[in-house]
């Protein structure tokens, strides 16, 4: 995919650094944050609903599943490297296209992707 035509749509949680944000933006892409102090649910829903990429830093929503939520990126990076955040995040976007459906680990440099019904993708 190239990022100079941007098509994904993401949906930040509020435990994401801002930094990432302000990345996507430049890059394009349409990007929301929930609502302040909004139940895991309806974050879930506004993913779902908006067929939204979800990035968080919450492991909770790893459990949930392909009808409740579009997809996820589970942000397993130190909090404190914004480098490495966005250095890793512009890989991602650079090597990976179909992201419904599927729960994306992002870790420094790399990413394990799974379905969102918890088996291994690819």
């Amino acid at each position: 995919m190239s990022l100079s035509i941007p098509s994904h749509k993401f949906l930040l949680d509020e435990n994401v650094k801002r930094e990432l944000l302000k990345f996507l933006k430049n890059k394009g892409f349409d990007v929301i944050l929930p609502p302040k102090s909004a139940p895991d649910p309806n974050v879930a829903s506004i993913s779902k609903k908006e067929r939204r990429i979800l990035v968080t830093n919450d492991e909770d929503f790893s459990h949930y599943g392909k009808d409740e939520i579009f997809s996820i990126v589970w942000l397993n990076i130190p909090q404190n490297d914004s480098k490495a955040l966005i250095t890793s995040f512009e890989k991602l976007l650079e090597s990976f296209d179909e992201f419904s459906g599927k729960l994306i680990v992002l870790k420094p440099g790399k990413w394990d992707e799974f379905m969102l019904n918890g088996e291994r993708a690819g």
